[in-house]
């Protein structure tokens, strides 16, 4: 089985509709998409460029929808959060809405995750050897 990953994911434009700084609506199956990955055992960050009571409205919508956060805005729950400096989270995966190509959409990233987790490695034969065949001529 695969360990478990840790996924940042964005808000805006990711999780619901670009409209900063209101919530828009969420996104077709971004929820649904999140809850099975948490029940997968999967952490998932909140990754935004949100901070202040803006944050903490996205952060409780969340909540809203079933979904609380393993951390937000940092790359651990302990972690104090310093909203003066920009950096990047750690993170296995990120979900973003600014990729190259732009969002894919929600089934569409549950699929690539599990199709990599759930994919059995093949087994290769080993080709003969000089030794093998020799063994085998006698």
């Amino acid at each position: 089985m695969l360990q478990s990953l840790t996924i940042a994911v964005d808000f805006d434009g990711t999780i619901v509709e670009n409209k900063y700084p209101e919530i828009g609506k969420p996104m077709l199956f971004a929820f649904e998409t999140l809850r099975k990955f948490q029940e997968e055992g999967h952490r998932i960050i909140l990754w935004t460029y949100r901070y202040g009571d803006k944050l903490e409205e996205a952060v409780a919508f969340c909540k809203s929808k079933g979904i609380e956060f393993y951390a937000v805005n940092k790359s651990y729950p302990e972690e104090d959060f310093d909203n003066v400096i920009s950096r990047k989270i750690l993170a296995d995966i990120y979900i973003d809405d600014r990729n190259i190509g732009g969002m894919i959409g929600w089934g569409e990233i549950y699929q690539k995750l599990s199709n990599n987790k759930t994919q059995k490695t093949k087994v290769r034969r080993k080709k003969p050897g000089l030794f093998d065949r020799l063994k085998n001529k006698l």
